[in-house]
């Protein structure tokens, strides 16, 4: 099988496309041949070597991918030969025409959702929904800012925020992106490369603030963050380039929160309850991965550049 292969961490360029020899199912396994890889930043973080969990050398990038099974190894009963499913993290690696998985990193894929939908699943509508009702502790009627909501994980939040019953507010810093997060269903969206973006926000909660931030830039917003907050709101870090000087005082005048959270934290019964709450809601439409770009497999290298880009309007998915 072909397959994109890292040898030491570096700039994108690091990435090969290699042929290596096609893995085998052991017991508890699956074998899906992938029709579609989602691309994540954590992959260039991993990538470049900036990300604190470092991965052995050589490695096959990527955990989420979308494609039809393959094979299955012994003591294997959830899964068939032939069954469409998106995985959420495989043994082998993503970037690739074959990704060898645990069973309980595949799930099935709704007939309605694309493959290329499927493989831009996992990290985002995860992420999105851990963020919000594990460790935020989301609920029906509160409202919600996604501060840059036109990316991966900002359009999940917006979906699974709106088909809760929330009242979402979405920024973005282009037109294309206002548009888009309106078309996901936000109530209310904003320009944050504008000045008085701010203001406008305070305003549209008629300077009541938010009850929860989900944050993908914290090292930029975080500080702004404080001050939109509602009594006892909470601001939700799910993406940080870098440190950020805040004045902690803006959370003593309110009772509010900062809390981190990464998916790698989940836990089993947090994985089965996610994937379940995912799998209602891509069936029922509620749910819709929205795809930006396609790309060769080859073209891994520009796919990293592109989704480290400041300007994401949906998923960049990678086709072996």
């Amino acid at each position: 099988m072909n397959a994109i292969r890292v040898y030491q961490p570096g700039a994108p360029d690091v990435m090969r496309l290699e042929e290596i020899t096609d893995p085998i199912p052991g017991a508890g396994q699956v074998l899906v041949a992938i029709k579609a890889v989602g691309v994540n930043p954590v992959e260039a973080y991993i990538r470049a070597g900036t990300y604190p969990t470092k991965a052995p050398m050589p490695y096959t990038p990527g955990s989420d991918a979308a494609g039809i099974v393959r094979t299955v190894g012994s003591g294997v009963t959830a899964f068939k030969p032939g069954d469409r499913v998106y995985t959420a993290g495989t043994q082998t690696g993503a970037y690739a025409q074959l990704a060898l998985c645990n069973a309980a990193q595949v799930y099935p894929l709704p007939p309605n959702i694309t493959f290329q939908q499927g493989a831009a699943i996992n990290i985002p509508y995860a992420t999105a929904w851990r963020a919000m009702f594990i460790c935020g502790h989301a609920k029906p009627g509160e409202t919600l800012l996604v501060h840059g909501a036109s990316g991966g994980v900002g359009i999940a939040s917006v979906q699974i925020a709106k088909a809760a019953g929330m009242i979402v507010f979405g920024t973005a810093g282009t037109e294309k992106g206002l548009k888009l997060v309106t078309d996901e269903g936000a109530d209310h969206v904003v320009n944050h490369t504008t000045p008085e973006y701010v203001k406008q926000l305070m305003e549209m909660t008629q300077v009541r603030g938010f009850n929860m931030i989900v944050e993908m830039l914290a090292n930029v917003n975080l500080n702004t963050d404080l001050g939109l907050l509602a009594k006892s709101g909470r601001v939700v870090v799910i993406g940080s380039r870098g440190p950020v000087q805040i004045d902690a005082r803006q959370t003593m005048g309110k009772d509010t929160s900062i809390i981190g959270m990464s998916l790698m934290h989940a836990t089993p019964p947090e994985l089965h309850m996610i994937h379940s709450a995912l799998g209602a809601g891509l069936a029922n439409g509620s749910l819709r991965p929205v795809i930006n770009r396609e790309l060769p497999l080859s073209d891994a290298p520009k796919a990293h550049e592109l989704v480290m880009g400041s300007a994401a309007h949906g998923k960049i998915v990678l086709i072996p």
